[in-house]
């Protein structure tokens, strides 16, 4: 739970008005401890239900990883351009689950097809248990170097953010885009050249990736700038050599052909996090969906071009990157918000005079409260609770960076002040 144990982290660690010390660490850690237990009871609970064991299924159920693994085993068997060949595609699947299953579509490019293929050698549940585990346990390392927390009970409320036990139920790949986000930018000012080739590994999910070019541009970062371009350029060549063009032919004619899948419903509006979901969900057209879409990503351009420009300190360029990409992502579901923890990660680093102020951290609380379930929020209450989290997101990163740029405005070492970890302690009686 980064978001809700960030907040609480920081509300203890700071001088506040609260009658009696409410949120001191021993019950900051105590309450994370608690919450994650109740998670991982629903979770299990979820996980047998969707296994029959709490009632009987009508039909077999299966995850998002499914998608993945049918298409890594089409490329094993050297046919990989079938991956984008819906009847063969869902055979696949079918083979490696059960028949019946609601089929998953795979859009991605042939840059995540060699990572599919590679775990597509195991055993469906092994290679399921290995993805989830090795991706998360980046996360986690990750997010852990952002906040400069050396104590190993950070891991308990990073574990506790709901949406990553949304990404191990639903075997999807949001650690790993949360993973590659957070390092590239932990090393983009002190290690260009390697944080490059992490941002160019971010096309195998090109879309998170759309605003990482306008941040290293106009930050005047070109090393990591060129590394992204050639890291990106090795991996597509390698997939084209490895896979073939037939291969890459068919991922571009499958994923132009994507659109009408989102914009018919076939997956649930409420399940969107960004401006195109929330329109689809409140009664809008496709064309107005794609005109506040494309206004949103202009708009996200054009805030990371300046606080990227302005060379703010890390923790706000890194943080505003984040926040930005996940609204302006043509494509954004509710375990994507793992993005969300980064950037919030990012605001928990800064020290000295750019503490959180008591309106931020209420702010912090209701956001995490809404990632909970935004999917279920949005069906019970008819609103875009998901595209809710990432306005919200966005807005908390704009006015903390407005406010940050006044409090240290013609100060000399203001980058200093970020650039210093804050090693939190979580344990109890620290």
């Amino acid at each position: 739970m980064a978001k809700h144990w960030m907040v609480m982290t920081t509300l203890a660690s700071l001088p506040m008005r609260w009658p009696g010390g409410l949120l001191d660490r021993e019950r900051i850690y105590h309450c994370c401890r608690i919450l994650l237990a109740i998670e991982i009871a629903v979770f299990l609970f979820m996980v047998a239900g969707t296994h029959g064991l709490v009632v009987p299924l009508s039909k077999p159920t299966s995850t998002d990883f499914v998608s993945f693994y049918a298409a890594g085993s089409l490329a094993d068997a050297g046919t990989p351009e079938l991956a984008y060949d819906k009847a063969e595609h869902y055979a696949a699947e079918q083979r490696a689950t059960q028949a019946g299953i609601d089929y998953n579509f795979f859009y991605y490019p042939p840059t995540f097809l060699m990572l599919c293929a590679a775990i597509a050698h195991l055993p469906y549940i092994v290679a399921f248990l290995i993805f989830e585990m090795a991706t998360l346990c980046l996360y986690l390392l990750v997010a852990r170097h952002i906040l400069g927390d050396r104590d190993s009970a950070v891991f308990v409320p990073l574990l506790a953010f709901a949406p990553v036990l949304w990404t191990c139920g639903l075997g999807q790949n949001a650690f790993l885009t949360a993973g590659l986000f957070g390092a590239a930018t932990l090393l983009v000012d002190r290690r260009p050249v390697i944080a490059g080739v992490i941002f160019g590994a971010l096309c195998y999910k090109p879309h998170f990736g759309l605003l990482v070019p306008v941040a290293l541009a106009t930050g005047g970062h070109w090393r990591a700038f060129a590394a992204a371009f050639v890291s990106t350029a090795a991996l597509c060549l390698l997939s084209l050599t490895l896979l073939g063009w037939d291969t890459w032919r068919d991922y571009v004619t499958a994923a132009a052909s994507s659109f009408a899948l989102y914009q018919s419903g076939r997956i649930p509006f409420s399940g969107f996090i960004n401006p195109f979901g929330a329109v689809l969900l409140l009664g809008g057209t496709p064309t107005m969906a794609y005109a506040v879409q494309a206004t949103t990503i202009l708009a996200a351009a054009l805030l990371v071009a300046y606080v990227w420009r302005s060379q703010f300190p890390l923790p706000i360029r890194a943080a505003t990157l984040a926040a930005a990409t996940l609204a302006a992502a043509p494509l954004a579901l509710f375990y994507d918000l793992m993005l969300a923890a980064i950037a919030t990660a990012w605001l928990l680093r800064g020290d000295g005079k750019n503490r959180l102020v008591e309106w931020e951290k209420v702010v912090l609380m209701g956001l995490f409260l809404l990632t909970l379930s935004p999917r279920s929020l949005s069906e019970i209450t008819h609103l875009p609770i998901g595209p809710l989290v990432t306005l919200g997101f966005a807005v908390f990163v704009v006015t903390h960076a407005v406010r940050a740029n006044a409090s240290v405005s013609g100060s000399t070492g203001r980058e200093a002040d970020y650039q210093k970890p804050v090693f939190i302690q979580l344990s109890p009686g620290r």
